[in-house]
């Protein structure tokens, strides 16, 4: 049997500018199609929650923004808090402070599965996915401790929680849609 071959940012580069998000995922091009209108009105308003809270030290951004993990790693999740020193001309070289993925219904596995597993491995402090398909919001959050991710938060509605990483926020999912 042939061994797979594992692609890389060159691959990446080569893709077409089409209007479509492109991930490298464990050496394999993915496309994501554009969110729906929900996803980006709740991305959208936690992003701006969240720069609002946001340290100076730190920066808030959006996709799309390359995060290389790796040689087969480069992802674009849809918030992510970053250190501005990790930052060059193409994106950031490294773990985000804090990536957030808003579920849809073509990447949703992707997310709490493959990516998930990629941004624990590699260093990603924490890792928020916000879940917009049913009939109100939900978040779950993980914290890495000692290497692996360990769930701080799962909350829909109008529950409340508070986060201290990468920085103290409050957090109520039904806020996120007005």
């Amino acid at each position: 049997m042939a061994a797979v071959e594992m692609l890389t940012r060159e691959d990446l580069d080569a893709m077409p500018d089409d209007g479509n998000r492109y991930e490298l995922i464990e050496g394999e091009i993915v496309m994501s199609p554009s969110p729906r209108p929900r996803h980006q009105l709740v991305s959208t308003e936690l992003l701006v929650r969240l720069y609002a809270a946001c340290p100076d030290h730190l920066r808030v951004s959006q996709a799309p923004f390359d995060v290389v993990l790796g040689e087969h790693e480069i992802l674009v999740p849809d918030i992510l808090v970053v250190d501005p020193s990790k930052l060059d001309e193409r994106g950031m070289n490294g773990p985000p402070a804090l990536v957030v993925e808003v579920l849809s219904p073509s990447m949703r596995r992707r997310d709490l599965g493959q990516k998930k597993r990629i941004y624990e491995r590699s260093g990603v402090a924490a890792y928020w996915v916000v879940d917009v398909e049913g009939d109100e919001i939900a978040l779950t959050a993980w914290e890495l401790r000692d290497g692996r991710y360990e769930a701080v938060a799962a909350i829909a509605g109008d529950e409340e929680w508070t986060a201290t990483v990468p920085f103290e926020i409050t957090v109520v999912p039904s806020q996120l849609v007005r």
